[in-house]
């Protein structure tokens, strides 16, 4: 790794993080910038930031194509399990910018110092989800690009750049959300192969990932109650106006209101979005 740049601001780091193409200095600047903020070292934000990219900074690899494109595979078989772990890696490093992306864009939003704290602990976090999949990739004789991924996660981000409230509805409390409910399983399936180092890694995930849904459902609270809305009525409205895809069960309702996300958000969604 060489010596990371200078980091100036909170929005300047994260952006030039969410700009890297390359993953180490993207996961490495991420966690400096954390680090230093946490310390409070850095300022919010400065005139000579960068400007924030339409699309995060990426290798050649992977290709990116239609999520139905994707093939899927057993994880009963060696390639089965890379495909996952190469599936996760995706997820994860979209997670890393998506983090950094909403402590860069809305630094200008009325809303405490707490709310960056906690965005950048969540990105301190996928960076180390990150480097544990891809490292575990390596282990089996695999990496992240060596199979295509699809794009769906940053084009959630793209479409609520505008809306922090739309922005917390749709990336922590549906997407990240989502990874509650299936990971469970996951787990389970990888201890069945016999893949417990595998397993293991998606349990470090699993209970990161519940404090990152926390972090989403309380401050789209905070943001409900400032404008005197009910956020389950709020959140239901935000997902018909900007999410496409249909919320899909089963759900892990213990681990969900674990996060502050009880059924009143999203259990209505379900015959709504899929009619």
């Amino acid at each position: 790794m060489t010596d990371l740049p200078h980091i100036e601001s909170l929005r300047g780091g994260a952006t030039a993080a969410i700009l890297a193409a390359d993953l180490d200095l993207k996961t490495a600047l991420a966690q400096e910038t954390a680090r230093r903020w946490f310390a409070r070292t850095l300022s919010m934000r400065s005139p000579r930031d960068p400007a924030l990219p339409l699309r995060p900074g990426r290798p050649e690899k992977p290709e990116l194509i239609p999520p139905r494109h994707m093939e899927k595979r057993s994880l009963h078989t060696l390639k089965g399990r890379i495909a996952l772990l190469h599936a996760l890696a995706h997820i994860e490093l979209n997670a890393v910018d998506l983090a950094l992306d909403i402590v860069a864009r809305f630094t200008t939003e009325r809303v405490p110092h707490s709310f960056f704290d906690g965005w950048m602990q969540v990105a301190f976090e996928e960076a180390k989800h990150f480097r544990l999949v891809r490292d575990r990739l390596r282990e089996l004789g695999a990496d992240y690009g060596d199979l295509p991924a699809h794009d769906g996660l940053w084009q959630a981000a793209h479409d609520t750049r505008n809306d922090l409230t739309a922005r917390l509805a749709v990336v922590p409390l549906i997407l990240e959300a989502r990874g509650l409910d299936v990971t469970p399983t996951l787990q389970a399936k990888m201890r069945e192969t016999g893949d417990h180092v595998s397993a293991d890694i998606l349990d470090v995930i699993y209970n990161d990932e519940k404090g990152h849904v926390a972090v989403g459902a309380k401050w789209f609270r905070f943001l409900c109650a400032r404008e005197k809305k009910d956020p389950s009525v709020a959140f239901k409205e935000l997902v018909r106006l900007n999410f496409r895809s249909p919320l899909k069960p089963p759900f892990n309702d213990i681990a969900r209101a674990e996060a502050g996300l009880t059924p009143s958000f999203y259990r209505a969604l379900v015959s709504v979005s899929q009619s």
